[in-house]
């Protein structure tokens, strides 16, 4: 089975580094300060002549509450009028990228981020979902996979039914972690009874699939402490689960200098909290899908991995993965045929240029012959955890050895290691490998050696 996956602590022990989780290939890193509006605008054209469906993902960056370990773009502010300005640049924008579309290209999938969406106002989400469903076609009859991110300390019944009415069938609840001695030294305090309340309010209110995302290796954490945590989620029977390993990255991430270093767990610990975890999961009829990432086995990710169509991109695992991606927002970044670009991630700045009738691009890369091939390869095995070279060489008119001798022997070691099963014409990653599926498709990627492993966090 896919799904089986063997705890082999010797070779993540060897293997552990830090490296992509590769929403795409190439990385973020990657990108530079080349992309212009113009481009993005041309891809957009390309776009609605290709006809292809539509991704959108739409970022709403402000907090009430600041949490320490998070990496997120965001604006924290008690002041909820301030996402008027904002609110007004985002329709703006809206309404420029959608003159480049067509009114045949349907929206498969939208997503709201943050941030916390229901940040927002009822009246302001209702407004901003009016202006998206005004300049974009999207579903009417429940048909797409609509999805937000909620904070259950900011939503309710009241919320919840709102959010359903305006066409989301899919949620993501923060959770982290349950334990109250862990959000305190995060500061983010969060009952179980509140995470109930929006689980129940979803349930009745018959949303197509919930999420919830929990953190190891946070500071207070130990292993009993993250396995009751872990139980307790558990028994809510999300459909899927995101069991994220923190990166403490204070050099970066500034909110991560009020983490006291001195309670954050031991890698030991860090370790058997992820490997309770997913004997947990798997014990509880969970299929682990990769990446970190478990679902039900009647989830659609489950499916689509079963049927060999599961596909990856700025939003993760998803079965949309044929579809244009556009983001919106401060920050956002769209993925359109060769194109990948993003939005600049000063919020200021992001208005001022919606004001004057500019778009927000900043930066971004044009994706090259090799990287399509490498990002086939890449997504194939992040996926699947099998390729075919077959399959690369009729794609991309390659000798698949010839194109990739400088990796096959790195292969050949990890076959050695049993991370993976390597023949003359395919790689198929064994039950010991699908932890380490990050460390396999590095092998693959030539701008690796050149990127900073302290931009990255570890594998597990």
């Amino acid at each position: 089975m896919l799904s089986s996956i063997r705890w082999d602590a010797d070779l993540i022990r060897r293997y552990d580094q830090a490296g992509p989780r590769y929403t795409s290939y190439p990385t973020a890193v990657q990108f530079h300060d080349g992309i212009r509006p113009t481009d993005f605008v041309h891809a957009l054209e390309q776009s609605r002549a290709s006809g292809r469906g539509l991704s959108l993902y739409v970022h709403i960056p402000f907090c009430a509450n600041i949490c320490y370990y998070c990496a997120c773009n965001k604006v924290i502010t008690k002041d909820r009028s301030r996402a008027r300005e904002y609110l007004a640049a985002l329709q703006r924008e809206i309404e420029l990228v959608s003159q480049h579309l067509g009114p045949d290209q349907h929206v498969e999938q939208l997503h709201f981020g943050g941030g916390t969406p229901t940040f927002l106002s009822h009246a302001e989400l209702r407004e901003l979902m009016a202006c998206l469903r005004r300049h974009f076609v999207l579903h009417d009859d429940d048909g797409g996979d609509y999805s937000i991110e909620i904070d259950p300390r900011e939503a309710d019944w009241a919320t919840m039914g709102l959010l359903r009415e305006l066409g989301f069938n899919r949620v993501s609840f923060g959770v982290q972690d349950l334990d109250p001695e862990v959000q305190r030294a995060v500061n983010r305090l969060q009952s179980q009874e509140q995470t109930q309340t929006v689980m129940d309010a979803a349930r009745t209110l018959a949303y197509r699939s919930i999420n919830i995302d929990l953190i190891y290796g946070l500071p207070k954490q130990t292993p009993e402490r993250f396995a009751r945590t872990v139980e307790a989620i558990i028994a809510l029977k999300p459909d899927r689960l995101s069991v994220f390993n923190y990166a403490h990255l204070p050099e970066r991430f500034l909110p991560q200098r009020r983490i006291n270093t001195a309670e954050l767990p031991s890698p030991a610990d860090k370790l058997r909290m992820f490997e309770n975890s997913v004997q947990q999961l798997l014990a509880a009829g969970y299929r682990y899908i990769g990446m970190d990432h478990f679902a039900l086995p009647d989830d659609s990710l489950s499916i689509a991995q079963d049927n060999g169509e599961l596909q990856r991109n700025f939003q993760g695992y998803t079965t949309h993965g044929h579809c244009d991606l556009i983001g919106l927002g401060v920050s956002s970044i769209s993925q359109i045929g060769d194109l990948y670009s993003q939005n600049g991630s000063d919020l200021k700045v992001y208005q001022l240029k919606l004001q004057t009738d500019q778009l927000a691009t900043q930066r971004g890369l044009m994706c090259h012959s090799d990287d399509h091939i490498r990002r086939a390869v890449i997504a194939q095995l992040i996926c699947h955890c099998t390729l075919s070279f077959a399959s690369i060489e009729q794609r991309f008119d390659i000798d698949f050895h010839d194109y990739f001798a400088d990796c096959l022997p790195v292969l050949e070691q990890m076959a050695d290691d049993g991370l993976l099963l390597l023949t003359p014409g395919s790689i198929r990653v064994l039950p010991a490998g699908r932890l380490l599926i990050r460390s396999v498709c590095m092998v693959f990627d030539v701008y690796q050696r050149e990127q900073c492993a302290q931009r990255f966090s570890r594998i597990i």
